[in-house]
């Protein structure tokens, strides 16, 4: 197998060629036909998560074909397309994962983080952790609902039933997060970047009803915000832009630090909450309903070999929705 792999942190990703994984117990072994390329990828190559298999094949967001499977394996066949998230595994016996809470567990594992990803040609994973994809739609549209997907929807329940949701961060999760929404009968306030009128103008393509800079208040008061953007800064810029009783929903795995802010800002009942990981119910309800919702995926495909440049697109923001690439 062929694959693009970190060796040390804040170094480019090396090509490398490495025996065909074999599955073990309760795992199957996948020919991969796209991964997507996530803002977490960027925090695990450069150091900011700590705690990484070094060397890892990073990537998260896959989708492929099984062509072998491990002993004690049920409800899998050689041949189904499969998608592997960023939980990789749970030890199923502390009080977390006992309590409905498996995305908190004590001694998880991570794909792409502390066992290997998708930026391959093949990876083995926990097949417990993998989701049937059925045969609907192409591998590089469905890629990024691995985890944009995921984790948006995460988000969303956390930030509740309000009509008016702000996004901040118009990137992978954002614009999928927008079209759920729509399709919800919502409405959605995009901040981008200050003066980035390109994604502006994506996601009053994709039905936002207001967008502007993460710099400016929405003219309306938010029941909801969920901050994509690992920025620190934008928890109080939320707090401001949300009425009494609202939320802000911290999406990312990692951000910079959060600036002192005057109590003012949080009083009368507003919230401030985090999301970590996923579960797989998460995975099974949103993916469920994905095709239902009709998810229009715009992405910017990337050969394996060119990881390294579609990281550096995703750091400075140089494409629309999300990237993908296919080995």
């Amino acid at each position: 197998m062929f694959a693009m792999q970190l060796k040390a942190h804040h170094t480019p990703l090396e090509w490398v060629e490495l025996p065909d994984p074999e599955p073990g117990p309760n795992e199957i072994r996948i020919r991969i036909g796209a991964c997507g390329v996530c803002r977490t990828d960027l925090h695990v190559t450069d150091g900011e998560l700590a705690h990484a298999m070094l060397p890892v094949i990073p990537g998260h967001e896959i989708v492929g074909r099984i062509d072998r499977i491990g002993q004690d394996v049920t409800g899998l066949s050689v041949g189904e397309r499969v998608g592997v998230p960023w939980l990789g595994h749970t030890c199923g016996r502390c009080h977390y994962c006992t309590h409905g809470m498996e995305n908190l567990c004590d001694h998880p594992l991570f794909t792409g983080f502390t066992r290997n990803g998708g930026y391959a040609t093949m990876t083995v994973a926990d097949a417990r952790y993998a989701f049937p994809m059925g045969d609907k739609g192409d591998d590089r549209d469905l890629a990024p609902l691995l985890c944009a997907g995921l984790i948006g929807w995460r988000c969303l329940n956390k930030a509740g039933s309000g009509q008016k949701v702000g996004l901040y961060g118009f990137g992978a999760a954002a614009h999928i997060i927008t079209q759920v929404l729509r399709w919800q009968g919502r409405d959605v306030y995009a901040f981008t970047s200050p003066g980035d009128t390109q994604k502006q103008a994506f996601a009053r393509s994709l039905g936002a009803v207001w967008a502007g800079g993460s710099d400016e208040e929405p003219p309306d008061p938010l029941d909801a915000v969920i901050l994509f953007a690992p920025v620190g800064a934008l928890v109080p810029a939320g707090l401001k832009a949300v009425r009494k009783g609202g939320k802000v929903v911290c999406g990312g795995i990692h951000m910079s630090d959060i600036p002192a802010f005057s109590y003012d800002a949080l009083w009368e009942e507003r919230e401030i909450v985090s999301v970590a990981n996923l579960t797989r119910q998460d995975g099974l309800d949103f993916l469920r309903i994905a095709p239902d919702i009709g998810i229009r995926v715009t992405n910017t495909p990337y050969a394996l070999k060119d990881a390294n440049q579609a990281l550096d697109d995703l750091r400075y923001g140089r494409f629309d929705g999300a990237a993908v690439l296919i080995p």
